[in-house]
């Protein structure tokens, strides 16, 4: 079985998280993709290949003679995908992209564009029917994981200190890590294999945290509100007018910090806002938090205590502060990895955040290789096979490199 093979064996798995369940997994349906990760990897020989009770699956790869001493190295990709577009009946398609637009679906409007598609004409992709995602966030990178690993065991001549696997769920609703056994692992440093487009490295992500206000009005019939009425929507509003209008996702690129608003509900006598806030900056992260608590002061001050209560929660921070400066060896070799394969590597900031930038500040060093994917969370995404292939390469170099005298 080759990457493509699992590739498309894994994305036919409907394995969605759920951001409103409390269990772990969030969706029991992931545990059946890690059942068959488990008895692929015994398969291949990893023995202790094994599903503990939450979901997650963890298996170990030997070091080959006279590497056993070697730090081990840990490769890690999720198993659930994004909630935000359908999961379940995935029809991949193989296609040649020829140039120009590509429809996706029977009526065709769902659409990939010339634009998107300029850098791989001539390339062999793997696309939906434009009713499902893909699944290449992060099945890819599980598929390119597994690959790498038997790779290995079916060259023991290439030789290479001890690889730890893990396939987590739940990472699409940030969960990913609440129950990553760091013991049972076994790695002091690792790589999620959870990017984009073929090159991408990445080793700082956005500061984040979630903000919820709840905004408690006065309501009373609207002939007799005169001077007596306080609505709760319109107090939401008023702290939505308070906010820099430059500053969301929209009008921000690269390392600039936003606010997002993603949801608000309620009615004349209580509402509630909620938002995102993201910086790379932790100076700036703390502002924008602070920036908020000025806003829901403001509001109090005008209209009386607890009209406006703040709930803050951080999420996670910058992994660039875990990596710097002591383990930018990382970085180095999967730099040289990729350039040995001909891709220019290209190290970019994630805006966003991944399962390594978590386990960062847990004590894993985990900066984040791409996958070659694109279109995520989308019925428009999309894998190119030579992507796919590549990353398996690239990823048995960053293994062989490991305790080399070239790392």
């Amino acid at each position: 079985m080759d990457v493509v093979d699992r590739f498309c064996s894994y994305i036919s798995f409907d394995t969605q998280s759920d951001e409103n369940s409390t269990s772990c997994p969030s969706a029991e349906k992931e545990k059946r993709l890690a059942e068959a990760l488990v008895q692929e990897l015994q398969c291949l020989g990893l023995k202790d290949a094994r599903m503990d009770s939450y979901g997650y699956v963890y298996a170990r790869l030997n070091a080959t003679p006279g590497r056993e001493d070697v730090p081990a190295l840990g490769l890690i990709a999720h198993m659930d995908t994004s909630p935000d577009a359908p999961g379940a009946n995935v029809h991949p398609r193989r296609i040649r992209c020829q140039g120009g637009s590509l429809p996706l679906d029977a009526a065709g409007d769902v659409i990939l564009d010339e634009q998107t598609l300029a850098p791989y004409v001539g390339q062999e992709l793997i696309v939906t029917d434009g009713t499902t995602l893909l699944g290449a966030d992060d099945k890819a990178g599980i598929a390119e994981i597994v690959s790498a690993a038997a790779y290995l065991l079916e060259h023991p001549d290439i030789p290479h200190g001890p690889i730890c696997l893990a396939f987590t769920p739940d990472e699409e609703i940030g969960r990913g890590t609440e129950h990553f056994d760091l013991a049972a692992f076994g790695a002091p440093a690792a790589y999620t294999v959870d990017g984009g487009a073929l090159g991408e490295l990445e080793y700082e992500n956005f500061n984040a945290a979630n903000a919820h206000i709840h905004f408690t009005g006065f309501n009373i019939h609207p002939g007799e509100a005169k001077n007596k009425m306080r609505n709760a929507i319109l107090l939401a509003q008023e702290f939505l007018s308070l906010m820099p209008p430059a500053e969301t996702p929209a009008h921000t690129e690269g390392r600039e910090g936003f606010f997002h608003v993603n949801r608000i509900e309620g009615n004349e006598s209580a509402a509630d806002l909620y938002l995102l806030i993201r910086d790379h900056d932790r100076t700036n992260f703390e502002a924008r938090k602070e920036q908020l608590s000025r806003m829901a002061a403001y509001l109090n001050g005008k209209y009386g205590p607890d009209t406006a209560v703040l709930y803050i929660r951080d999420s996670y921070y910058n992994m660039r502060e875990k990596i710097e400066p002591e383990h930018m060896d990382l970085i180095h070799r999967a730099s040289v990895a990729m350039e040995a394969e001909g891709v220019t590597p290209r190290i970019v900031p994630i805006r966003g955040g991944t399962d390594g930038a978590q386990l960062s500040w847990k004590g894993l060093p985990c900066p984040n290789l791409c996958t070659g994917g694109v279109n995520f969370h989308s019925v428009r995404e999309f894998i190119p096979i030579p992507a796919l292939e590549t990353m398996v390469r690239i990823l048995v170099r960053i293994a062989a490199a490991q305790g080399s005298e070239e790392a």
